[in-house]
């Protein structure tokens, strides 16, 4: 996930229309009956699929639109409106929206909690699975927001359709929002993008859609917490002649054995743009994800620690309390600046950017922790790592891995896909599993290796 703010100016909309100039993209493929949408909030819909439905009402085609949330939290800090009564207007704007567009059913609204999705996936699924039983033998394309949008009712409701489509045979095509916002061109998977070019009346359509959402795009009031949602330079992407899609990978994303590790150009952009791009230090998510990775280690102190892809160094100056030494690398020159702002100068902590697994250190270390980092090492790429990891490893020492469990559209694997790499290797074994939906971890030593009540004496 990244973390962006919607009050930012974001990337321009030209910046865009450079880059779709200069790919051709396959059209999406309108030949079917009925189009499903599963809006993770009212306006979803709108901003990135008004063109399409619209297009789709025009000929014929049936439209169902499932609303998962009512967006009550847009704006939590409105003095004006309580979520009760932003959720009702939100609701409203979205009935006059869907009937600009031409929709001749009315909306399904779960009512499930703004910024509460993963907590109600069975839900989420459950409505998709019956509006897919409505349509019978009907060819059914099914649209969503894009799992890699950055928003997390976004990625949420983006996986659930990916999933029951999947198991259902039915297509399914996702639409980004926010990424227009924080992303650039290198952030899109052009190879499995497709366009729909908007004709005049497509195009007013979504126009006017898009502006029945007054309550995202205009102030509430002139008070602080009433600043619009959806500010003009945000607006232009919504405004062009072509809406994008994106189709899901082809079976799952451990399924390709020809994709590349991801390079350095992805975090350069990713630093470049933001100051702590995955929330280290402000999310309370990943301050209490480091907890436990301290909790979880067998040892009360090491002598000599690797930490690969150490970023900023949060979990870096976290190590240097538990161990005499630590070694830390990273691929990207800003991470490691911000690193050294941090940490400061100190001779327990060594900073050094290497691109791994091909530049891995020669140890011996009796701690080398992967936390957030193996799964951007494609194809071969995962098998060096883990071995480099385990042949820099003392014979007493541990590894520690810790992994997001959820897929990344940019990623070439998922977070259980390393841990079934490391579970399935002959030199390892597990010591310690935590496993919760959102993350995995797991701590490993040398065949042999004693559990910490056995290493404290404790029994025999």
């Amino acid at each position: 996930m990244v973390s962006f703010d919607h009050r930012d100016p974001g990337t321009a909309e030209i910046v865009w229309t450079a880059a779709l100039a200069e790919r051709r993209l396959a059209p999406i493929d309108l030949d079917v009956d009925r189009v499903i949408v599963m809006a993770a909030h009212p306006d979803d819909e709108s901003l990135g699929a008004a063109g399409l439905l619209a297009t789709a009402a025009a000929r014929g085609i049936a439209i169902d639109l499932v609303v998962v949330t009512d967006g009550e939290g847009s704006h939590p800090e409105s003095p004006t409106h309580t979520p009760a009564t932003l959720a009702l207007r939100r609701r409203r704007e979205l009935i006059e929206a869907s009937d600009i567009v031409g929709l001749s059913t009315d909306p399904l609204f779960l009512g499930l909690p703004d910024g509460g999705t993963d907590e109600h996936r069975e839900v989420i699924a459950a409505a998709l699975h019956d509006a897919l039983d409505r349509a019978g033998d009907e060819r059914v394309l099914v649209l969503s927001p894009w799992r890699g949008d950055g928003h997390r009712d976004h990625r949420v409701v983006g996986e659930i359709v990916e999933q029951v489509c999947a198991a259902r045979d039915v297509r399914s095509r996702a639409f980004p929002i926010w990424l227009w916002h924080w992303g650039g061109p290198g952030d899109v998977p052009w190879t499995r993008a497709e366009r729909l070019d908007l004709d005049a009346a497509a195009q007013d359509a979504k126009t006017r859609a898009v502006d029945a959402h007054a309550s995202q795009l205009l102030p509430l009031s002139a008070a602080p917490g009433d600043e619009p949602m959806v500010h003009d330079r945000m607006r232009a992407h919504f405004a062009r002649e072509v809406e994008v899609f994106v189709a899901p990978d082809a079976g799952t994303l451990d399924a390709d054995p020809t994709a590349s590790t991801v390079g350095q150009e992805y975090f350069d952009d990713m630093y470049a743009r933001h100051d702590d791009p995955w929330g280290f230090d402000s999310r309370w998510y990943e301050e209490r994800k480091r907890s436990v990775l301290l909790a979880a280690l067998p040892r009360r102190r090491y002598r000599s620690a690797f930490e690969a892809g150490c970023s900023t160094g949060a979990l870096t100056a976290a190590l240097a309390a538990r161990c005499d030494h630590v070694l830390a690398v990273d691929l990207a020159p800003a991470a490691l600046d911000r690193a050294r702002e941090r940490l400061g100068p100190r001779d327990d902590v060594e900073l050094r950017r290497a691109k791994l697994p091909a530049e891995w250190p020669e140890g011996p270390f009796d701690l080398v922790v992967l936390s957030e980092v193996a799964y951007y090492w494609g194809a071969g790429d995962l098998d060096r790592g883990l071995t480099a990891s385990v042949a820099s490893l003392s014979a007493d020492g541990h590894l520690v891995a810790c992994h997001w469990r959820h897929p990344v559209a940019e990623y070439p694997r998922s977070g259980d896909s390393v841990h079934d790499a490391l579970a399935a290797r002959s030199d390892l074994v597990r010591l310690v599993r935590h496993e919760e939906e959102d993350f995995v971890l797991e701590v490993f030593g040398r065949p042999g290796a004693s559990s910490v009540a056995t290493e404290a004496g404790l029994v025999p």
